[in-house]
């Protein structure tokens, strides 16, 4: 079975809009738990403009399902996540003031830093994934690193699926039975939605969890947080 984690980055950003505690990011996890969310997900940024440092303190003590940390890994980030140890921590080559998540690691030119973090992280308990593209030197990277997934950038994909679904996938598809090979798990993320969740999970075998936040809150405002929920996790079923 695949595992919906709920990316809850977007509900911080409508929160800090108006510089109070509405809606209530806490109360959000838990409803998005109870609703049939496996698991939340929360990308803090150096400049605080959605998850706060502090967020992320106040979500351990309520996340009752899997809490997944994504970020950069800088000294103040790896001293974050080690005094929270979350389930999961995925780690992602974003620039300090990058809009969003656009690229994988080169596991090859990063191969001693992110070797180092990643030790550090498993030491502590906490299962590590690395933010990667579909090529097999990458991945092979990433478990030469020491990494227990990969979270395949899904970017791509989901530009190219309306233009032709086949062709988006393939890349995605021959790298996943890699992953499978070589025993690393598989996670993805970015732009997976209704329309196109089900397609891309067809298509991975071995396709372990993935993370949906700025469509699945587009998605409740139309639908509404629980219903929107159930049409995810049946895409994925």
């Amino acid at each position: 079975m695949t595992r919906l984690s709920v990316n809850i980055n977007k509900i911080a950003l409508l929160r800090n809009a108006r510089g109070s505690n509405i809606p209530d990011l806490v109360q959000f996890a838990r409803d998005c738990e109870s609703f049939g969310a496996q698991g939340i997900t929360v990308h803090p940024r150096p400049d605080e403009r959605h998850i706060r440092r502090s967020d992320v303190y106040e979500l351990k003590k309520s996340v009752t399902t899997e809490f997944n940390i994504e970020g950069y890994p800088s000294e103040e980030f790896v001293k974050m996540v080690l005094e929270v140890k979350p389930e999961q921590c995925t780690l992602v080559p974003d620039e300090p003031g990058q809009l969003t998540s656009d690229h994988g690691w080169d596991t090859i030119k990063h191969a001693g830093m992110l070797t180092e973090i990643i030790a550090s992280l498993k030491q502590a308990g906490i299962r590590v994934s690395l933010f990667i593209d579909p090529v097999n030197v990458l991945i092979d990277g990433a478990l030469k690193a020491g990494a227990d997934r990969i979270e395949f950038y899904t970017g791509p994909f989901a530009h190219d699926f309306y233009k032709d679904k086949n062709a988006a996938v393939k890349d995605f598809a021959i790298a996943a039975e890699y992953c499978n090979k070589i025993g690393i798990g598989i996670n993805a993320g970015h732009d997976l939605n209704l329309d196109n969740l089900k397609f891309f999970k067809q298509h991975i075998p071995g396709l372990m969890e993935v993370s949906i936040g700025h469509a699945l809150v587009r998605d409740c405002l139309y639908y509404g947080l629980e219903n929107t929920l159930q049409l995810y996790r049946r895409q994925l079923e």
